[in-house]
């Protein structure tokens, strides 16, 4: 099988986290051909999508892992599957790389995550349609609609829509004298569209990540529990990874949540829960998939690439 990896530079990932470079692992095990590129190096002509690309041998370890066999420009229309692995920001930029994909999946390449539900699904927005699981919150440009909605809880989160690993989340209520700057800083003076969400206790018990593969949740939730200086989970930011098996609570918003996924031909996700409440759905780069294998004893993967291997063949 032919597959293409568009990700952001491999020489900058930390190979001990990066799930893209999981699958690229998991792919030349299965001897695929693997060909890699970036956002700089997509382009069109003649109404085909094309890319500069780079064969490549990976090695699992932290000083060397990858050379380069071979350059050459390909007409992606000619590869099997394409992996679009760019991490945020969800910007112009990358909404013209799903329009390149389009192309190609327009000729029968499968694309992981299809590039129409990329535009569709914002992480943040997305819980929206799973009011059953999804926290209370205002979505909202305008400051006076946060603050509302801030003035009525002791405790809430405010963050913007196309953020990631935490950045620009904070903290806040209706007795904090930060308040003002706070909605003005994320909302960037009213001109930039953000969330403002009720806080959620359980956080200290941990962000859980969940993977879910073509619909199916794997079987374990990475945990991501904040450190003891910082209220936000993420890994990013300090948090620590435990690994636990899934509740009966996270089954039940898999089964609402993984159905429209598998429709919409998102194949690879990550949502985030806390307690009981969905908190985000992540389709454009979910990660977490070498720290649930290695303690685990997984190779999901593995699963995905199962999961390819029948919607191409």
């Amino acid at each position: 099988m032919k597959i293409g990896f568009l990700m952001d530079p491999i020489e900058e990932i930390n190979t001990k986290k990066d799930s893209t470079f999981a699958m690229m692992l998991e792919a030349q095990a299965r001897n695929y051909e693997i060909h890699y590129f970036t956002q700089d190096d997509t382009f069109v002509k003649n109404h085909r999508p094309f890319a500069s690309s780079k064969q490549i041998k990976l090695f699992d370890n932290t000083t060397r892992w990858f050379e380069y066999h071979s350059s050459q420009v390909i007409d992606l229309t000619t590869l099997d599957v394409i992996m679009m692995r760019k991490d945020p920001p969800f910007d112009m930029e990358y909404i013209m790389d799903t329009y390149i994909l389009d192309l190609a999946k327009e000729k029968g390449v499968l694309i992981c995550n299809d590039p129409q539900s990329l535009r569709d699904a914002n992480e943040k927005f997305f819980t929206e349609y799973f009011p059953d699981f999804s926290p209370k919150c205002v979505i909202s440009k305008n400051p006076k609609h946060i603050k509302a909605f801030a003035k009525t809880l002791d405790k809430v989160i405010i963050k913007p829509m196309d953020g990631m690993g935490g950045s620009s989340i904070f903290q806040t209520g209706k007795n904090d004298k930060n308040l003002n700057v706070i909605i003005e800083t994320v909302t960037n003076n009213g001109t930039r569209t953000t969330m403002v969400q009720e806080y959620i206790p359980e956080i200290t018990q941990g962000d859980k990540r969940i993977l879910l593969i073509n619909g199916k949740p794997v079987d374990y939730a990475l945990a991501r529990i904040p450190s003891n200086d910082d209220f936000r989970g993420n890994l990013a930011k300090g948090g620590r990874a435990v690994g636990q098996p899934l509740s009966e609570s996270d089954y039940k918003i898999c089964e609402k949540v993984g159905p429209v996924l598998k429709e919409m031909g998102i194949l690879f996700a990550g949502i985030d829960v806390i307690g009981k409440h969905l908190t985000e759905v992540n389709v454009t780069s979910p990660t977490c998939i070498r720290e649930l294998d290695k303690q685990f004893d997984l190779n999901i993967a593995g699963v995905l690439f199962d999961e390819i291997e029948k919607l191409v063949n």
